[in-house]
């Protein structure tokens, strides 16, 4: 052998020596954990970014990875075009690599915020602001920008959205989860109404659904929803005033402190249902899937009258002189 082929050789044997050592020094690196400022980190991706901006966020976060190493690493494992926009947890122990894989597989943090039976459409709104996981994106735009975005074709939002407890990416936006409400309750209401009983009052979905805002208000026991439901359907048979308490309330808006007085049963409003005959115009709060069925499913009887007992329960009456008696029994005797 020569010593020009040696040298060649050797030289090979170098390079190829220098390449294993700088392969098992990158291998090393993409397993070792990352640097972090805490033991848990939340990190966002936003929409569009590339793998040299998502380290920088990260780097931002308190989650310290060599910047050049991991753009790399992104490339050479086809990962670059893979990566998914949300948000992300990072927890002490994490490798470049997990790092890598998890926001590839997309696999995000998750948090859940739950709407409340009964709570009104600005109870609602209220609540979306609150939660420090939702972008805000709804400042400013009116309620009927918003029904118009939604394509709800009602003069009011209220009863529109489903209550539910919702999961979703923090920085999923006010819109996105009012989207996904309003379709819930467009399609629990579409399957009720089509499997409602026959001859009720009701012409439309719409009235199931105002009916169904009272009856979640009128209800603290499950037990009662049926009979309550029957007996609002009674009073609509007859022309009977609803005289239901809750949409007063709902009429009085800030003027209600936590108490009806006589004047107020009096101050018609549009949904004052003493002043008032048949439905409100609107519904009066958001209503569960249990509600809605007891509007279009009411337990048949002669009740024309309610009353709470206090306890969460009702007592039911077929006459005004029964019931009297039961208010001065419920009502008039709590107050002795």
């Amino acid at each position: 052998m020569t010593l020009f082929r040696k040298f060649v050789l050797t030289v090979l044997l170098l390079l190829a020596l220098a390449a294993a050592l700088i392969s098992g020094a990158a291998w090393y690196w993409t397993e070792q954990p990352v640097a972090m400022d805490s033991d848990r980190i939340d990190y966002l991706v936003e929409t569009g970014s590339r793998p040299r901006s998502i380290v920088r966020a990260m780097e931002k976060a308190g989650i310290h990875v060599n910047e050049d190493a991991f753009v790399l690493l992104s490339r050479f494992t086809d990962s670059d075009t893979l990566l998914k926009a949300g948000a992300y947890e990072a927890v002490r122990g994490d490798t470049p690599r997990s790092l890598l894989e998890r926001m590839a597989a997309g696999d995000m943090m998750q948090t859940r915020l739950t709407l409340v039976e009964g709570w009104t459409y600005q109870g609602i709104r209220q609540a979306l602001r609150n939660s420090p996981d939702v972008k805000q994106t709804l400042d400013g735009v009116s309620d009927q920008e918003l029904m118009t975005r939604l394509g709800i074709n009602s003069t009011s939002p209220e009863g529109w959205f489903y209550p539910d407890t919702y999961v979703f990416v923090p920085g999923t936006s006010d819109f996105d989860i009012l989207r996904r409400a309003h379709h819930a309750q467009e399609q629990i209401l579409q399957s009720a109404w089509e499997e409602r009983e026959s001859g009720l009052p009701l012409k439309t979905p719409y009235e199931a659904l105002v009916l169904a805002s009272i009856i979640e208000k009128e209800t603290g026991h499950s037990a009662d929803r049926e009979r309550v439901s029957g007996v609002f359907v009674n009073r609509l048979r007859r022309n009977m005033l609803l005289q239901t308490d809750p949409t007063v309330i709902y009429g009085m808006g800030d003027a209600y402190q936590g108490r009806i007085r006589k004047k107020d049963l009096t101050t018609d409003t549009p949904w004052n249902t003493y002043t008032r005959a048949g439905l409100p115009p609107t519904p009066i709060s958001s209503m569960g899937k249990a509600a809605l069925l007891a509007a279009l499913h009411p337990e048949k009887h002669n009740y024309l009258y309610f009353v709470s007992r206090g306890d969460g329960t009702s007592e039911f009456s077929k006459d005004l002189n029964a019931h009297n008696r039961a208010v001065s029994k419920f009502i008039l005797g709590r107050r002795n």
